[in-house]
């Protein structure tokens, strides 16, 4: 049988935060709505955090409200405290996806926390999500490389997965959030964690910031991590990480993972001119080669 990575779709989250343009919500419901006819099943669809330091998140509560839930589309919402939690869950929320932070530099200055404090955290939210009965996923944040401090310790990143196990994370995903990693790293780090959190699936969340974004998702699919990150036209970045550029874009990660045999359930060409669109509403030059070169074969 063919085997089948499933793409988390970020692009309503972490591509539009940190993105020059602002979009209104019924821009961002339409994004949603264009990625759902693209095959989209699965999406990170706003952030429950201050908006005062993302203010480009501020209306997540009006998106998650207004969706059309006649689709079959679980809905992300990514929250950093309890207070965040709180308001995703009021908002309808369809899994809390909880951030974790593998480095002290940024973690001060992202979400105020240690990586410590950070799991504390979630140790604290996490009854809160399962009496809710709404599905829990954690993302370490910078787990290959700090931007204020440096290579992060492998040891620390896969202590913060063994708690986020043991807080009943269902899923873990691994983020390369300023774009350090190289696919040996993946490799490794995959394997230091597995052997402290072996009870959960790993996801892989990789920003293209120095160009090696495909090869370190060729590297999490050959370590046997099925489940992959990507946003729609490679938009994305942090405000709190100086000079990290976009995600992998969902439409070059589909591409490759297509002509090497494997299923996503997403309809490339619907993603490429929803990329497209997309570039056309921000009104800047999006970084996916795919909305440039488009597919191949091609007709």
């Amino acid at each position: 049988m063919t085997r089948r990575i499933d793409i988390v779709e970020v692009g309503p989250r972490d591509g539009l935060q940190n993105d020059p343009a602002t979009l209104t919500t019924d821009q961002k419901l339409d994004f949603i709505t264009r990625l759902e006819a693209a095959g989209v099943r699965r999406m990170e669809t706003g952030a429950f955090v201050s908006p005062r330091a993302v203010p480009k998140m501020a209306d997540s509560g009006d998106v998650f409200r207004r969706l059309d839930r006649s689709r079959p589309t679980r809905h992300i919402a990514l929250a950093l405290n309890e207070k965040g939690v709180r308001r995703a869950l009021s908002a309808g929320a369809d899994e809390i996806n909880f951030v974790l932070v593998a480095g002290e530099g940024f973690g001060r200055r992202n979400q105020g926390m240690s990586p410590q404090d950070s799991a504390d955290m979630l140790a604290l939210c996490a009854p809160l999500i399962h009496e809710a009965g709404v599905p829990l996923s954690a993302t370490i944040s910078v787990a290959f490389g700090d931007p204020y401090d440096g290579d992060i310790d492998p040891a620390i990143v896969a202590n913060l997965a063994a708690q986020a196990q043991r807080a009943g994370a269902a899923e873990i995903a691994l983020g390369d959030t300023i774009g350090v990693a190289t696919p040996w790293d993946v490799q490794a780090r995959v394997a230091r964690v597995r052997l402290e959190a072996p009870d959960v699936y790993l996801r892989a969340h990789f920003h293209n910031t120095r160009g090696a974004g495909l090869a370190n998702v060729f590297a999490a699919v050959e370590a046997g991590i099925d489940v992959i990150d990507a946003s729609c036209g490679g938009i994305g970045g942090c405000p709190f990480a100086p000079a990290a550029t976009g995600n992998v874009a969902t439409e070059d990660v589909v591409y490759m993972l297509h002509r090497a045999g494997f299923e996503t359930g997403i309809d490339l060409d619907r993603m490429i001119d929803t990329a497209t669109w997309l570039q056309g509403t921000l009104g800047h030059e999006i970084s996916s080669s795919l909305s440039r070169a488009g597919g191949f074969p091609t007709g």
